[in-house]
């Protein structure tokens, strides 16, 4: 199989100019192409990995990379994607970042003497002299075509400022100087990059009278259609200072059910066919793929040592066995402590398992959350003394696989969370079978019996529905008379224990407790 029918099956090739072209010059590796990377931050993130993947395999079948640094158009900033204005960078910033960028490129582009190279368009674009560039390139663009494109037709509304309408014409002048300073014919980026890439290969066309090809990558999306690459703590980075090699393997390991196929396809360099099999799995062995997928992502990007820690660190954590040598650390001091303790809350922020009291609070009412395998199951529940911390390594659990939890907890769970998505959404019943069948997928392995009774749980739902909002109802207005009479007895805060006696008198769900407390 050829690298072009290759991207193809793996569901990488978005769109391109010229298909039959690009079909034959990739193939016969006579393809010089270029992708580009504005230095917006100190690291590559998963927002790049696609692109860095794509250029990997298109060099291990001969074709020759140009990675493109966008130290000049950085100093613009490219409103594709965006509803608001760039932050503008300081060159020495600019600069600093591309370095950075380099040094985690080579881990997957070999640069050398007719292999890879990297140019920063900083070289020529910041030598530009304006009237000349006006003159040279301005002449052969048309605004009405450019205010058609969609990069700048979603900022029309909130306003795009002159400094951006110009990136278009500065990518496409990088196509242009880059073809004719190192013969480069062809340009790969992001879907969204579209109508730039279209600029260069047309100014290609008419200032030379060569052709010039581009071709998009399929944008990484999750089931919902979002962009992946993000948790509740910011971007997933390459860099293993700002995201650990443990933290990039957990994200992998947790993406949705429905994703993991994409994934591998996408992302790996498991061979096709190994992948097609693994299709066929029997559905229990959904976590196995999961964990190949979380490895094989992990080595590639900090190597194989780095990812065998993390994989034995997760199954330490997670699976009560393993090697927890390399299991993410945090150290307390006793400045940390109130009293000689410290509340789990506090704890979860400390150890940056959550990033706000709100979301610490969350994670906990749906038992998101465990010590030394313990599960926390309220707010108040679990204060950790300093006593216990000088004693012992303590060992706290995000997400990990609740024990000691009884089947009727994990069904009125189930059907508590699903009778909210069906009224606060209004979705229909099966869209809820999906959510359903998300959840008992998640739940199946600690209890096998739950897949059986998927339809008994919607019917249980629809059932109950009219009676738990009416209850919600009547629990809202009974808790905000009791509010009242705290107010009225002077009482100017109400603790998290208060709340959730309330909670527990009026019956609705923790999520509101939570954000009341808050």
């Amino acid at each position: 199989m050829e690298i072009y029918e290759e991207l193809q099956r793996r569901g990488l090739i978005a769109q391109v100019t010229d298909e039959e072209e690009i079909r034959e010059l990739i193939n016969t590796g006579g393809a010089r192409f270029y992708i580009g990377f504005d230095p917006t931050a100190d690291s590559l993130h998963v927002g790049h990995f696609m692109a860095l993947c794509l250029m990997k395999r298109l060099q291990m079948a001969g074709n020759k990379p140009i990675v493109l640094i966008g130290g000049g158009t950085g100093m613009v900033g490219d409103p594709s994607g965006r509803t608001d204005m760039r932050t503008m960078m300081t060159p020495e910033t600019i600069q600093h970042n591309c370095d950075c960028f380099r040094k985690q490129m080579e881990r997957f582009i070999e640069f050398g003497e007719d292999k890879a190279i990297m140019v920063n368009n900083a070289d020529w674009l910041m030598n530009l002299k304006y009237v000349e560039l006006l003159r040279e390139v301005g002449a052969y663009f048309s605004v009405n075509n450019m205010l058609r494109a969609e990069c700048y037709k979603q900022r029309m509304e909130r306003g795009l400022s002159f400094l951006e309408f110009n990136y278009m014409i500065m990518q496409s002048y990088d196509f242009l100087y880059l073809h004719e300073h190192y013969g480069c014919n062809m340009q790969f980026g992001g879907n969204d990059q579209w109508s730039n890439m279209l600029g260069g290969t047309d100014l290609i066309r008419k200032k030379t009278g060569h052709n010039a090809y581009a071709m998009t990558i399929t944008l990484l999306l999750n089931s919902e259609g979002k962009k992946m690459g993000k948790t509740a703590k910011g971007a997933v980075w390459l860099d293993p200072n700002k995201t650990s090699p443990f933290e990039f393997y957990q994200y992998w390991r947790n993406v949705d059910d429905s994703d993991v196929m994409k994934c591998l396809r996408m992302l790996t360099f498991i061979p096709l066919e190994e992948i097609e099999k693994m299709e066929k799995w029997e559905d229990n062995r959904i976590n196995e793929k999961k964990e190949i997928l979380a490895y094989e992502l992990t080595s590639l990007v900090h190597g194989a040592e780095e990812a065998k820690k993390a994989q034995d660190a997760a199954h330490a954590l997670f699976s009560g066995g393993g090697d927890d040598s390399n299991m993410p650390t945090t150290t307390l001091t006793v400045s940390d402590l109130t009293d000689g303790d410290i509340n789990i809350i506090d704890l979860l922020i400390a150890c940056k398992l959550s990033s706000s009291k709100s979301e610490a609070r969350r994670l906990i009412t749906q038992g998101g959350i465990s010590v030394n395998e313990e599960k926390v199951d309220s707010i108040e529940s679990r204060r950790i003394i300093a006593e216990h911390l000088r004693s012992s390594m303590m060992i706290i659990a995000d997400g990990g696989r609740p024990s000691n939890i009884d089947r009727g907890y994990i069904l009125r769970r189930l059907i508590r969370r699903m009778t909210r998505h069906l009224n606060k959404l209004q979705i229909s019943l099966d869209e809820l079978g999906g959510l359903i069948d998300l959840d008992v997928e998640i739940l199946k392995e600690m209890y096998p019996e739950l897949d059986k009774n998927k339809d008994t749980i919607k019917q249980v739902i629809l059932e109950e529905k009219d009676k738990f909002m009416k209850t919600l109802s009547h629990g809202e207005k009974e808790f905000e008379k009791a509010i009242q009479k705290l107010k009225q007895e002077n009482k100017d805060t109400i603790d998290g224990q208060t709340i959730f006696k309330l909670y527990e008198t009026y019956g609705f769900p923790p999520e509101i407790t939570a954000d009341l407390a808050e």
